[in-house]
């Protein structure tokens, strides 16, 4: 295990001595406090921590309110503000209440780091240009245009050539072995050297000239305020990276308990020996998985060589300009800014969230900013019980259809009220609940209705598969049940048809029949059995629903279920669709996919019947044209949906955790037919290997999911050897797409010109 684990602690060392010395610039602490925290970091917490790879350090995130701390207590009072904010971080772990910080939006804690970033980069950058930062983010704004005015030359030539260096280094491919941040200090330094008018690092004495912590002479509870902040603060970090690691890497799964309880103990050490604040860090823990790491050997040694090179080494520190760790704190700043996040948050309307917070930090304060976000989050939680919606209407046999969306409190006894007082009197109604919870307010109102229109003659029958939450509340136990939106939703419906269904709402309330006036009503229909489908019984076969030899089947129970309960819900709301399009279909898409039973195509690209003409085999090939012994099933498909049904688009859709790669890049199974299969698949692996050449191995658990969307690029260029596909493409008439699957995040990635990227990132960037 250390033949990977000690490699990968020499890549994130590299990476953590300049971001920690940067990051105690901008804190405005001594140098050596910011080396203090990583080695403590890398070797208490990373011994102790309940992840096996995340690393704990400085962090940038933090950098404003040490720096604030500083400003208003000194930097030995920090020190003790950071001794007692492990006290309590150790308290909470052993506590076990770790999982409440996962309770913080992540919109609050991605708009928290945006703005401290903003804040960061709007500070060094006057550094940068040879001046000094403000107060306060606004004042560094509105001294911007002086300083740009009366820059001096030597600084700015110093911090774009840092940026520079930053921005171009991870595209050389065969220098990017050495971290960028490293990479560009060391350039920065050369011409720093001949110029010798540029601001030097001070790191005179090391670790000997750090000061103790001091306790606080008054001011109690602005100081317990503190401890409050930077121990929450560093705790939600410490805890957001942990769970994130957990996606990095296939080992241990980590215990936020044990976490928390390292963290505490680390920011004990580290106030005490007079260092930063520890928390964990995503770029140290994404190098350090990306580097191979397998165990919490590679944190702890990565903290082991810091403090040996700053023992022998220190020197060299004092070698770095200034302006040099300036710009990369400037640049780190702007990178703490994700538009990736936000984009995210947008698909959950939780990007005011953000901005609000990354507004209020920026100025009015970091506290302040936080506490507006968390406050508008709650907001907007409560607004969301708010939301729901009752629909009803009469069909065309005169019983009634009710359905309940949502969250059902008592904010919404009035329109559910309205709504159930136009079914008139003695009529059928089929009450259909779609909630997720359900108030006593609301429970009683509904119970009252029912009681009473049953007693007027009526019937109100409740639909068992949707509405256990209103079942379970009538026997008493009130317990919200799994449930589905299938017959609201119709989510079988195909893209054609989605515009006008039944649960697209009118005006007044009242549904919207799909507009099917190509399809016939087959219950209208004497030729065509209700309740069976009309081919089987054309043929003499029993509808599946009344096989009663089925259902002593021991070997098929959930398929022969799926199948009666298909026939009992959905095919009666399916069967106009689907007689419209019985004797002919139209497809629009060529859909190639996997065998795997994990990977559904109607349920990943949210179609419907005649949407997809699918096939599917093991690995998601599409042999070559020239292959021999050629293989037709595949080629039959193709040329079928090209030049029979005139597909437009040909979709090629590879998945994580694909066993025929996995077999490729280990040992096929003894399984003749299969082995021969795979040979298919060689080219992808031929290509993942050139590509592992000329990039270097990645870890084990990274090897399995690039050659999983490398196959899928490749499988896109075997269908261009199709000269019938090859033509279409020429002329504009067809369309090539790769899709990625990720199984365990459910998220579907696209093929563009600079990789696969999500397609909801591609989508609003497009």
């Amino acid at each position: 295990m250390l033949r990977n684990d000690v490699p990968a602690s020499l890549v994130v060392f590299l990476v953590a001595v300049p971001l920690s010395l940067g990051i105690a610039v901008a804190s405005g602490a001594p140098i050596a406090a910011g080396l203090v925290a990583a080695v403590i970091g890398g070797v208490v917490a990373g011994a102790m921590g309940g992840s096996v790879v995340q690393v704990s350090g400085p962090a940038a995130g933090l950098a404003l309110v040490v720096a604030e701390l500083v400003h208003k207590f000194g930097w030995r009072v920090t020190c003790m503000i950071t001794l007692l904010a492990g006290l309590l971080q150790l308290l909470l772990g052993l506590a076990r209440v770790a999982r409440a910080a996962l309770g913080v939006s992540p919109a609050v804690v991605h708009g928290m780091l945006a703005g401290v970033g903003i804040v960061i980069a709007l500070s060094q950058v006057h550094i940068v240009l040879g001046g000094k930062p403000q107060s306060s983010a606004v004042d560094n704004v509105l001294a911007l245009p002086a300083q740009i005015v009366n820059h001096h030359g030597h600084a700015v030539l110093i911090g774009l050539l840092t940026v520079g260096v930053l921005l171009v280094w991870r595209r050389l491919p065969k220098v990017r072995v050495v971290p960028a941040p490293l990479a560009a200090l060391l350039i920065a330094a050369v011409p720093a050297a001949l110029l010798g008018c540029l601001t030097k690092v001070d790191l005179s004495g090391g670790f000997s000239s750090l000061q103790h912590p001091l306790l606080p002479q008054g001011e109690w509870f602005a100081v317990v305020s503190a401890v409050l902040l930077v121990a929450l603060l560093a705790g939600v970090e410490s805890l957001l990276t942990c769970v994130a690691s957990d996606r990095m890497h296939s080992g241990p799964r980590a215990n936020l308990d044990r976490e928390l309880t390292a963290q505490g103990v680390a920011n004990v050490i580290s106030g005490a020996c007079g260092g930063l604040p520890v928390a964990g860090v995503v770029v140290r823990t994404t190098t350090n998985v990306r580097a191979g790491a397998r165990s919490r050997w590679s944190t702890v040694l990565h903290g082991v060589w810091i403090l040996v090179f700053v023992t022998a080494f220190g020197w060299l520190i004092g070698l770095i300009p200034m302006e040099a760790l300036a710009a990369l704190l400037m640049f780190i700043g702007v990178q703490m800014v994700n538009l990736g996040h936000a984009r995210n948050l947008r698909n959950h309307r939780e990007m005011p969230i953000y901005f609000v917070t990354m507004a209020g930090v920026v100025v009015i304060g970091l506290a302040e900013g936080v506490a507006i976000g968390l406050g508008l989050a709650a907001m907007f939680a409560l607004l969301r019980l708010t939301r729901v919606s009752v629909r009803a209407r009469a069909a065309d046999d005169g019983r009634w259809r009710i359905a309940v969306d949502g969250s059902l409190t008592f904010l919404a006894v009035p329109r559910l009220t309205k709504a159930l007082a136009a079914v008139p009197s003695g009529a059928a109604v089929d009450l259909d609940l779609n909630i997720d919870f359900m108030d006593n307010a609301a429970f009683e109102a509904l119970q009252a209705w029912r009681l009473e229109h049953e007693r007027g003659g009526g019937t109100v029958d409740v639909d068992e598969v949707h509405s256990e939450w209103y079942v379970n509340a009538v026997s008493g136990t009130r317990t919200s049940q799994g449930k589905t939106h299938m017959r609201h939703d119709q989510w079988w419906l195909p893209w054609a048809h989605r515009r006008g269904s039944l649960d697209a709402a009118s005006p007044s309330g009242a549904w919207q029949e799909p507009a099917h006036t190509d399809h016939a009503d087959v219950s209208d229909r004497s030729d065509v059995p209700v309740g069976a489908d009309a081919r089987t019984a054309a043929l003499g076969v029993a509808p599946v629903a009344g096989d009663a030899q089925a259902d002593d089947d021991p070997a098929l129970p959930g398929l022969m279920e799926g199948t009666r309960e298909f026939q009992r819900r959905t095919a009666p709301l399916m069967r106009p669709l689907l007689h419209g399009m019985a004797r002919r279909q139209a497809p629009t898409h060529l859909f190639i996919a996997c065998a795997d039973s994990r990977v559904v195509p109607n349920l990943i690209t949210s179609s419907g019947p005649g949407d997809l003409f699918t096939t599917r085999n093991i690995g998601n090939l599409v042999p070559h044209a020239t292959s021999a012994p050629p293989d037709e099933s595949v080629t039959a498909a193709i040329e079928y949906a090209v030049g029979v049904l005139e597909v437009r688009t040909i979709t090629v859709c590879g998945h994580s955790g694909c066993g025929a790669m996995a077999a490729l890049l280990g040992t096929t199974p003894d399984l003749p037919g299969l082995r021969g299969w795979l040979r298919h698949g060689r080219p992808s692996l031929d290509r993942f290997r050139s590509f592992e050449e000329s990039e270097g191995p990645l870890p084990d658990g990274g090897r399995l999911d690039l050659l999983c969307r490398i196959n899928v690029m490749q499988q896109l260029d075997n269908l261009r050897t199709h000269p019938l596909v090859d033509d279409r493409v020429r002329s504009g008439r067809l369309e090539l797409t790769g899709l990625y699957f990720d199984i365990g995040t459910a998220r579907v990635h696209v093929l563009d010109e600079d990789g696969f990227v999500p397609v909801l990132e591609r989508t609003a960037t497009g």
